[in-house]
């Protein structure tokens, strides 16, 4: 018999690559979705007719609970939150409501129905904020440095709290950041990607942007997924720090896109003050030493492979959409 999964956010990024990794380690596959007057499945169209669907919403714990009595799963991965940092500046309450409280609410439905499900809980790089120590492992401490990061803190302490009190099989997973051509159009590096390709296609003349000096530890999405499954795989629930263990510029990010199309990312960047953090955060840069001693993990795609990744992808879409704009009548 399969094993059974849930997964909140697997309309996601994160929720789409992990869903796509499961259902090829020979799981049967539940994901919960949200209830919307329309459907947004474009990441995993190709896996839709192998994952069922449940609806349930993170702010309503009845229903997150009737998804897991209907799923029965071994193992629930909750990536769903509000996860765009500069929004959580505009939208605290909303925030703390899904990325903290939501966590709150699915480890309760734990709790009440099957103590026996593991749990993996997103937690993110984010906390670290105002870092203490460079590079970061899993016992530095946090100073979240935004809504987003202060709320992620809440459901990581949350989670340590529950796996302690009611002893369950709970594990954090500290996520740097992670990245994929399936990254919303909000992040940055699929701003630059996208970016890149209606430039180069002639379809806008520049891309505006932020702080280009701040740093970040960068992967691909589709290699950290597959730590989330292995930290359930363990005999002990433990916390683990996902990184490359590298640290680059949004300006180094530009530097590899721009080129990766021939051009010249001078003559097309332009900085915005729109785009600045009211705090920004400090140097984020993962060890990811434990990760790679106890769950034998090491990224495979590197920094420059990322950035060509994701810019032949949007190139690829970009030229599609405009080749389906010609041929549609004006």
């Amino acid at each position: 018999m399969s094993k059974r999964a849930l997964i909140t956010g697997i309309t996601g990024q994160d929720g789409s690559y992990l869903a796509e990794y499961l259902l090829g380690q020979g799981y049967e596959v539940f994901g919960v979705v949200r209830r919307s007057s329309t459907e947004k499945y474009e990441r995993i169209a190709h896996i839709r007719d192998r994952v069922k669907l449940l609806q349930a919403d993170l702010l309503d714990e009845s229903s997150v609970l009737r998804a897991i009595e209907a799923s029965e799963p071994a193992e629930l991965y909750n990536l769903a939150a509000q996860s765009f940092v500069p929004t959580s500046f505009a939208q605290p309450i909303l925030t703390g409501e899904y990325t903290a409280l939501g966590v709150a609410r699915v480890l309760e439905a734990i709790r009440n129905t099957d103590r026996k499900i593991r749990f993996y809980q997103a937690s993110s790089s984010e906390m670290f904020g105002r870092v203490r120590a460079v590079p970061q492992t899993e016992l530095t401490p946090f100073h979240p440095r935004s809504p987003y990061a202060a709320a992620k803190a809440y459901g990581h302490y949350l989670t340590v709290n529950y796996r302690e009190s009611y002893g369950l099989f709970a594990c954090n997973g500290i996520l740097f950041n992670h990245e994929s051509p399936r990254r919303g159009h909000e992040f940055v590096t699929r701003k630059i990607s996208d970016g890149v390709a209606r430039i180069k296609l002639g379809l806008q003349k520049e891309l505006r942007l932020g702080n280009l000096e701040a740093r970040r530890d960068w992967g691909f999405a589709g290699d950290y997924v597959v730590m989330m499954h292995r930290m359930l795989q363990q005999e002990q629930p433990e916390d683990y720090v996902i990184a490359t263990g590298e640290t680059h510029s949004v300006q180094e990010f530009c530097e590899i896109a721009f080129a990766r199309a021939g051009l010249d990312w001078r003559e097309c960047v332009r900085t915005d003050e729109a785009f600045l953090r009211p705090s920004e955060v400090d140097q984020l840069v993962g060890d990811a030493s434990k990760a790679a001693r106890e769950l034998g993990w090491t990224a495979t795609v590197t920094f420059r492979g990322l950035a060509d990744m994701m810019v032949d992808a949007d190139l690829a879409l970009v030229a599609a959409e405009k080749a389906q704009a010609a041929r549609s009548p004006a």
